[in-house]
């Protein structure tokens, strides 16, 4: 998609923001930013957008907020339409569990398809999508705006810069104070997204091609989720396997080889293994993991992270560009609050609002896929387990309204932050030594330590 050309400057009294990266998390943060009345610019390093990726879920949680920001019923529309999931057991196909969609990951539909349409609405909106423009360097001062540098030399300054560049962000080393290399998670996927109508001649594949459907196959330390769209005509399906390793590949897209793949499920239900089976290619993509960092916010405290930048989620928390959504409205919503002159008190508000939820849903992932991968080795031969401890446990997610909860919140947050910023010592979000998840403890208004309480659904181990 061609970059648009924004001709209006700011207005004096308006706030300028910078995001870095244009995908689903900066689009939504720059959606967010514009609702709240702000002048957004976005730098996205690539050129140019191809249709990448394969299957991505958006709970409701995420989509009341893009509907406030002009974009909902495009999304529905692509959208996968099957009811219901079912949870399988791995080598019979035997159905373990039935459960709504809406508990896995609400709308689930191909990764491009949804960015395509959120850099549209950007656009429509009349913000500045500038591609192909790379950021090489930072500039912060206390008694300066922020600003960026990028490679042809120029200098852009704004009140806020927002690093939304993704997993691997330079922003968050920025941040930080020092290079922060992602790891491995100890799982990989092969992923494969393809041409479905072949698979209707094929009477072991046919079920699973007549309609949209979502399917789950549990085993030992593997799951394999399959999800067809536009009533079969796309066929997509990734299978989680455990696998460590020492280096990260810098390719998201590296070619995967479908005899391993093959290999792996051979004594799979031979539903799913005749799909594999006439798979053409497929790619293997190394999970990366970040563990919580302290901050997500400069020292400044006017350059701020947001979505994999620093609450990167599992593929099973299905979550991850929900929870992006979420943050760039709380991030508008309390920049608006603040006031233009205020921009720390909005940043450091944002960054304690959100830590609690984000780990939490990040933990929900990884409760799923060690549920997945464990129930059954835990059972007798032809015993059968629990629907309940196969089951995704999102629902609690999605009747959180992000802006709702950031006003209700505000005052005794910003409270609290304000005394920080005044002291010139900030809690951190998390001590990386102890554990300790230090955003879950906050105080009343008199001071009184109040721990915040997880959600009843939550295994947080």
């Amino acid at each position: 998609m061609a970059s648009s050309q924004h001709a209006d400057p700011p207005r004096p009294d308006q706030l300028r923001v910078i995001i870095i990266g244009a995908g689903l998390g900066g689009c939504a943060a720059a959606m967010a930013m514009h609702h709240q009345g702000f002048h957004v610019t976005i730098f996205e390093k690539i050129r140019k957008f191809d249709r990448l990726g394969d299957s991505l879920g958006l709970g409701e949680n995420a989509l009341r907020l893009l509907k406030r920001w002009g974009l909902h019923d495009q999304l529905i529309e692509i959208g996968n339409k099957s009811p219901n999931m079912q949870i399988r057991r791995w080598d019979t196909g035997e159905i373990l569990a039935v459960q709504p969609l809406m508990d896995m990951a609400g709308y689930i539909g191909h990764r491009g398809d949804y960015h395509v349409e959120f850099l549209k609405q950007v656009e429509k909106l009349g913000m500045t999508v500038r591609m192909g423009h790379k950021v090489v360097e930072f500039h912060e001062a206390f008694s300066t705006s922020p600003s960026v540098v990028l490679a042809d030399g120029r200098t852009f300054t704004a009140d806020i810069i927002i690093g939304a560049d993704g997993i691997k962000s330079q922003t968050r080393e920025l941040v930080l104070g020092f290079a922060d290399k992602p790891k491995s998670s100890g799982y990989a996927c092969y992923r494969a997204y393809f041409k479905g109508a072949h698979l209707k001649t094929i009477p072991l594949c046919a079920p699973l091609v007549q309609q949209d459907c979502v399917n789950i196959w549990i085993g030992h330390d593997m799951h394999l989720v399959q999800n067809t769209l536009r009533n079969g005509e796309e066929f997509n399906w990734i299978l989680t396997h455990k696998e460590s390793v020492a280096e990260i590949p810098e390719s998201w897209f590296q070619p995967g080889n479908m005899e391993d793949v093959r290999e792996l499920v051979k004594q799979w239900d031979p539903m799913i293994v005749a799909a594999v089976n006439e798979t053409p290619a497929c790619l293997d993509w190394k999970i990366c993991y970040r563990d919580p960092i302290p901050t997500w916010v400069s020292k400044t405290h006017t350059i701020a992270l947001l979505g994999d930048s620093c609450h990167p989620h599992l593929p099973t928390s299905a979550q991850g560009a929900s929870q992006a959504t979420e943050s760039g409205a709380v991030l508008a919503l309390c920049l608006k609050l603040a006031g233009k002159d205020h921009v720390p008190l909005a940043t450091r508000v944002y960054e304690k609002l959100r830590f609690s939820r984000v780990r939490q849903a990040q933990l929900n992932g990884e409760d799923v896929r060690d549920r997945w991968h464990g129930t059954l080795r835990q059972l007798d031969d032809g015993e059968k387990p629990d629907p309940d401890q196969v089951k995704i446990k999102n629902r609690w997610l999605y009747p959180f309204d992000a802006e709702a909860d950031t006003r209700e919140r505000w005052e005794s947050i910003s409270a609290m932050v304000r005394k920080e910023l005044e002291s010139g010592v900030i809690t951190p979000l998390f001590d990386p030594i102890t554990g300790d998840r230090l955003a879950l403890i906050q105080h009343d208004a008199m001071g009184q330590r109040k721990d915040l309480p997880l959600p009843a659904e939550v295994v947080v181990g």
